[in-house]
């Protein structure tokens, strides 16, 4: 594992930022790091403000998409709502149906089947649209490559809004709308809003259109917060203040579909980590192991109790994928070796039998064991589906456009796709990938990274210090968790392995000239149990967080790793 200290020692805006914002020189680091250089843009990162967001009339076709929904409220027309299974899709579908739903009866959901529709829309969609007499389909997390779909709705008189914020092709639908802040001729200020942020933005409108208080809207952004988590979409900007309030509004007024899940951890105040964790798996299992409309439904559940029963079945969906996902990752773990590809630069494996639900999951298992760009195929229908997963500073999107001769669909981002080929292509897929992988990927790229925010001391390491650090949250891309090192550090004699399977390790972290013991978890560090114990002092790399027991609060350290210390 390679450690990268970010270098930033710029000491005039070092001093600048501690004379106007917080005299402490690694604050000043911290913010310095995140562009943040001048009082003002402090304060717009500290207090993040719901009224600051962008005109979403700025985005292209936003006019329209408003004056359209108008249209079909006026005359009494049905609406589809319609999004994708995963958490994205289903927390755009269930605020867009919500919104709507309450001063407008007639509105739809439509969430397509993984194992029988794929991915984004499809012509069953449109085709349930037609036989219920819908007039208007809002897309949401889905639509910007739907060409044909979208001809084909046109055929049937069924306008299209379309919401996405994947990369558009070189064609756009021909749709009424179509919103999408990455088009090419789209001036909309912020780039990187989730599909769930893309569906906000035209309540936003609407809102502001119809003269709508749009504080109204706040009571959604628990669902946009989890699409922002949920698809790991930076958090800086727009976003930024979405998830900022959205975080509040999970905490303090979550809706029951939430409330129920946030109940089996005792009612925690949860983080953009506890989205990533605890509700998003939970949501993403309805669409995985049963069906993404049971998803929805516990989201847009008004009643505790009902969203307690509901979401009690979802957890057993939760429960399922666990056990197929790790039967499934060891059989491609031992795929690879019995293929003797364990050096390669990057893994293709495939199984006809595989759970197409849980393939993205096990793409970033083997990531944790061979550390490469990996896609993970099963079959579909008569065709052969993957996930597709990356490493840091590799664009595993611009890689299959060199592979496309082999893809008949592909879609997604830098570090994350899907797509689809034909069961003959595969070993030719398979082949062009690895090659283009080897030819393009550079080699820090192969190696595991973390990113080593600043150097500090123990003794710098405070309540006053960390109450200060934990107003930089939400941590997310674009805004990651500081990790720090420490050096020369040592164990008080009761730091042991822990876990069932004893692959972690629980330190008592201590440093000379400091009489407070820090304690300190590290998960999958089980093989660096020796080193502390037994090699002396060691240096760690670190994330300090906040624990509470019984209802007393102390920091302490999630490991990332740790080295042996040498002196220089």
């Amino acid at each position: 594992m390679n450690w990268n200290i970010i270098e930033n020692v710029d000491l005039t805006k070092i001093a600048k930022l501690r004379k106007e914002v917080y005299d402490d020189e690694i604050i000043a680091k911290l913010l310095i790091q995140r562009g943040i250089e001048d009082f003002d843009s402090a304060k717009e990162f500290f207090r993040p403000d719901y009224s600051k967001l962008h005109d979403p009339f700025l985005m292209k076709d936003m006019d329209k998409a408003v004056l359209r929904i108008e249209d079909a409220i006026s005359k009494n027309e049905n609406i589809l709502v319609y999004g994708d299974y995963d958490v994205d899709g289903t927390t755009a579908v269930s605020l867009m149906y919500s919104f709507l739903k309450k001063n407008y009866p007639n509105v739809d959901v439509y969430i397509p089947d993984r194992y029988g529709e794929g991915y984004g829309i499809s012509f069953k969609g449109i085709d349930y649209a037609n036989d219920n007499e819908c007039g208007l389909i809002i897309a949401l997390d889905c639509g910007i490559k739907a060409i044909d779909k979208v001809a084909y709705a046109n055929e049937r008189n069924i306008d299209f809004i379309i919401c996405d914020h994947h990369t558009p092709g070189d064609e756009i639908p021909d749709a009424v709308a179509v919103l999408d802040p990455k088009r090419k001729d789209d001036n909309y200020p912020y780039k990187e809003l989730s599909g769930c942020g893309v569906g906000f933005k035209l309540a936003q409108a609407y809102c502001k259109h119809k003269r709508i208080d749009e504080s109204s809207l706040i009571e959604y952004l628990d669902l946009v917060a989890v699409s922002i988590g949920a698809d790991i979409v930076p958090i800086t900007g727009e976003n930024r203040i979405l998830a900022y309030h959205g975080l509040k509004q999970l905490n303090a007024r979550p809706r029951p579909g939430f409330k129920a899940i946030m109940e089996l951890y005792d009612n925690k105040e949860f983080s953009i980590g506890d989205v990533v964790f605890k509700i998003a798996p939970r949501i993403n299992a309805a669409g995985r192991m049963k069906h993404g409309k049971y998803a929805v439904r516990l989201m847009i559940q008004p009643d505790l109790e009902q969203a307690r029963i509901q979401s009690e079945k979802i957890n057993l969906y939760n429960i399922d994928r666990k056990e197929t996902d790790k039967q499934i990752t060891e059989a491609a773990l031992k795929q690879i070796v019995d293929n003797s590809e364990t050096v390669s630069s990057a893994t293709v494996v495939y199984n006809e039998s595989w759970h197409k639900g849980v393939i993205g999951i096990v793409a970033s298992r083997l990531i944790e064991t061979y550390y490469r760009p990996t896609v993970v195929f099963t079959k579909s229908g008569d065709k052969l589906a993957a996930s597709v997963r990356s490493v840091k500073g590799f664009d595993v999107y611009e890689a299959l456009v060199k592979c496309s001769e082999f893809i008949d669909q592909f879609g997604g981002h830098k570090y994350a796709a899907g797509l689809t080929i034909s069961e003959d292509n595969y070993d030719k897929f398979k082949q062009k990938f690895n090659k283009v992988v080897k030819e393009t990927i550079s080699e820090r790229s192969l190696s595991p990274e973390i990113a080593i925010s600043s150097e500090i001391s123990l003794n710098q390491i405070d309540t006053k210090f960390y109450g200060v650090l934990k107003q930089f949250s939400p941590f997310g891309p674009g805004n990651m968790h500081p990790v720090f090192v420490a050096r020369g550090l040592s164990d008080n004699g009761y730091g042991k392995k822990v876990g069932a399977d004893k692959t972690h390790i629980k330190l008592n972290i201590i440093s000379a000239g400091d009489n407070r013991t820090f304690n300190s978890i590290g998960f999958g560090l089980g093989d660096k149990m020796d080193l502390a114990k037994n090699k002396g002092q060691f240096d760690a790399a670190f994330v300090i967080e906040e624990n509470e027991w019984r209802g007393v609060k102390s920091l302490q350290f999630s490991l990332r790793d740790i080295k042996e210390h040498f002196v220089e």
